[in-house]
């Protein structure tokens, strides 16, 4: 089938993400390796976001197309209420490589599939109703996922809002809201604003806060060192439970295997996702500590999914932890991250345009300012559509370059499989170089 016949099919017959259905231009992907997609027509694409911040492996890697071949010989699917050996095996390492007493895996068939259980197992658990959460985050794009989120795509179906979702603000230390001359004192005052709405709320109503273990698509916001400690201690005085959002920052994006393992915490519940297959099969999964487990030995756990724990997607999972573990990539990440973070800085002498800088291991985000005193974006946040001609000409200029990244208004992401070498690394900065000039038009 030729290139424009492909195209004319998937725009007539596909239904695609995130905008208006008129005048997309989609990449017509061929095939993928490493760290690049390759389109019909030859050109390939420096992959500078592992897609959706999810291909941590890199793309193209036959030992998980093996594995789960392997599984279809034995057995393809049976309903959840079966005990297969790869379900177990699955079970069994995701325990091990959880922080504390995180022991038992409910699984799903994605991020936000986890995140709605999650917060129904948090209600039942305690009784209570009400989750906080934070404005800049986002969890998913299902009902309950997506109000948890304070990202703006949820404008549009707000007034079906899940209930009881109360937001707070982050400790956003480069823009903090309350004006803090540190990121030590935005954590403080974070955390004292989080506990006043703890209270104003009721904490007996407060079933569970809900944060990501490492921010993502809202910026890549660092946490202050001592904020998900403090968080930690505030659900234990108020019998809150904990909810880690790992769907992005897990299986090694970070430098750790989780996000969260950089603040040395256990939460109560941890959602996977993304990374656990690395994007070759969806699956997602639920964690919840050995306590919630038991109590559920009793009281009926009334969740499920037609699909959960699918021995296919588990054997991809499976193999795609080897991998991580066996290459080493967890600390690959982290030190690739540090090349990444010493070559961003020498953009900044070369860039005005570049504000600020965010990253940890290989989630990392560029946030682009007019002016670095007054901190003016860009192209503001949840920006008009007249609003969007610097990222418009930025995103242009990336796709033209040969690159596949996250641009979102004034936010460029920086966030390649984990395996990425620092001559791809070198080629990608080249190339957001080259887009940031573009901001750089706009400084003042």
């Amino acid at each position: 089938m030729n290139n424009n016949q492909i195209i004319k099919d998937n725009l007539d017959y596909t239904l695609f993400s995130w905008g208006k259905q008129g005048g997309l231009n989609p990449i017509n992907a061929s095939h993928a390796k490493g760290s690049y997609v390759y389109d019909r027509d030859g050109k390939k694409y420096l992959d500078f976001t592992s897609q959706l911040m999810n291909v941590n492996i890199g793309h193209g890697d036959q030992r998980i197309t093996e594995a789960v071949a392997r599984q279809m010989k034995e057995v393809s699917y049976v309903y959840p209420g079966m005990a297969t050996d790869v379900r177990g095996k699955l079970g069994k390492k995701i325990a091990e490589i959880t922080p504390g007493n995180l022991t038992k895996t409910f699984f799903t068939l994605g991020g936000a599939e986890a995140i709605e259980n999650a917060i129904k197992l948090a209600r039942m658990y305690t009784g209570r109703h009400k989750i906080i959460t934070h404005y800049r985050a986002y969890h998913g794009a299902t009902y309950g996922a997506i109000t948890a989120g304070g990202d703006p795509r949820r404008f549009p179906v707000d007034s079906q809002a899940m209930p009881n979702v109360v937001h707070v603000e982050n400790p956003y230390a480069y823009r903090c809201p309350w004006n803090s001359s540190s990121m030590q004192e935005c954590g403080e005052r974070a955390l004292a604003h989080l506990e006043r709405v703890i209270q104003f709320e009721n904490p007996d109503n407060v079933a569970a806060i809900l944060f990501e273990g490492e921010s993502g698509s809202s910026g890549c916001l660092k946490y202050p060192p001592m904020y998900l400690k403090r968080v930690r201690e505030l659900c234990d005085t108020y019998g809150i439970m904990m909810i880690d959002d790992e769907v992005m920052s897990g299986f090694g994006r970070t430098g750790k295997m989780f996000g969260i393992d950089h603040h040395g915490v256990t939460p109560d519940f941890m959602c996977l996702a993304k990374g656990l297959t690395s994007g070759y099969l969806p699956l997602g999964g639920l964690v919840v500590t050995d306590e919630i487990a038991e109590y559920f030995n009793e009281v009926p756990m009334t969740i499920g999914l037609t699909y959960s724990a699918h021995p296919t997607l588990c054997a991809a999972a499976l193999e795609n932890i080897r991998i991580i573990e066996e290459e080493d990539l967890v600390n690959r990440a982290a030190e690739m991250g540090q090349y990444i973070e010493t070559e961003v800085e020498k953009l900044k002498m070369k860039h005005p345009s570049i504000g600020d800088f965010r990253n940890t291991g290989l989630l990392g985000c560029m946030e682009l300012v007019k002016n670095r005193n007054t901190k003016e974006p860009t192209t503001p946040w949840n920006a008009k559509p007249s609003e969007m001609e610097p990222t418009l000409r930025m995103a242009s200029k990336i796709r033209e370059l040969g690159m596949f990244t996250f641009v979102r208004w004034n936010w460029i992401f920086i966030a390649p499989p984990l395996n990425v070498t620092k001559e791809e690394v070198d080629e990608g900065l080249k190339i957001i170089s080259q887009a940031i000039a573009i901001a750089d038009e706009y400084c003042n």
